[in-house]
C-alpha cells in the first residue's frame, strides 16, 4: 500500500522556521522525483519545489526561492522541505507527492506528473 505521510506542520509567527518531512511507504523511492507543493483558503494549489532521486538538482516556485529548501534521505525514504523566514503568504496545506521518473533527473512542476500524493500538512504563519 503507498503511503506518503508529511509531518511538521504547525502554527508560527512570521520569520520562524519549520521543516517538514515526508515518510513514503509501499514503492520504491528511488525510482522517484519528490515534489511539495501547497494550497492556500481559496486558491488553487500550487507548485513548491521539487527534487529527483540523486538530488543533484533541485527546482523552486519564484516566491519561496532562497527562503525554502527541499532534500531527501533515500535511506529514509523521506522527504523533507526546511522552511525559514516564514512569511503569512506561506500559509497553506502543504502535500508532497511523488512522479516516477526511473531514476531520470527529470523534474516536473506540474502536479498531472505526479502519481501519488500524501493527505498534507497545516503551516500557519501569525504576523
Amino acid at each position: 500500500q503507498v503511503q506518503l505521510v508529511e509531518s511538521g506542520g504547525g502554527l508560527v509567527q512570521a520569520g520562524a522556521s519549520l521543516r517538514l518531512s515526508c515518510a513514503a511507504s509501499g514503492f520504491t523511492f528511488d525510482n522517484y522525483a519528490m515534489g511539495w507543493f501547497r494550497q492556500a483558503p481559496g486558491k488553487e494549489r500550487e507548485f513548491v519545489s521539487a527534487i529527483p532521486w540523486t538530488s543533484t538538482n533541485t527546482v523552486y516556485a519564484d516566491p519561496v526561492k532562497g527562503r525554502f529548501t527541499i532534500s531527501r534521505d533515500n535511506a529514509k525514504n523521506t522527504a523533507y522541505l526546511q522552511m525559514n523566514s516564514l512569511k503569512p503568504e506561506d500559509t497553506a496545506l502543504y502535500y508532497c507527492a511523488a512522479m516516477a521518473t526511473a531514476r531520470t533527473l527529470g523534474l516536473s512542476k506540474s502536479e498531472k506528473s505526479y502519481t501519488y500524493w500524501g493527505q498534507g500538512t497545516q503551516v500557519t504563519v501569525s504576523s
